[in-house]
């Protein structure tokens, strides 16, 4: 019972651990990202978060974890209505990441700007 178990759960494990990287969807394309804060012609609808797994997630560098995190906060913001991010921050990497793959994130605001 116990190997079933052990089984079970290592096999399960390893589904989870190997998803796939955040591809941009459609409506992702449409958002920008700035350096500047948006003009008062702009609507804040709030921050949000992308984070990219990094447990045999096939990203090959961190460059390609925090590229499909951003994808994955992209997306959040069209979802959300949004077509402009403003003021990216992202995790940086620390001494245990070397050893343990850890996630990547990165957060921003989300504004809907007139085109």
């Amino acid at each position: 019972m116990r190997v079933k178990l052990c089984l079970s759960l290592a096999a399960a494990l390893m589904l989870v651990g190997c998803s796939s990287t955040n591809t941009l969807s459609g409506a992702g394309q449409q958002v920008r990202i700035v350096d500047e804060q948006p003009g008062a012609a702009c609507q804040l609808l709030g921050s949000a978060e992308g984070s990219q797994s990094n447990w045999l997630s096939g990203a090959n560098s961190e460059y390609d974890s925090v590229a499909s995190a951003t994808n994955d906060l992209r997306n959040k913001a069209a979802a959300m209505g949004g077509n402009v991010i403003y003021g990216i921050t992202g995790q940086g990497q620390s001494f245990l990441s070397e050893f343990v793959p850890l996630d990547s994130k990165v957060s921003g605001q989300v504004y809907r700007c007139p085109n």
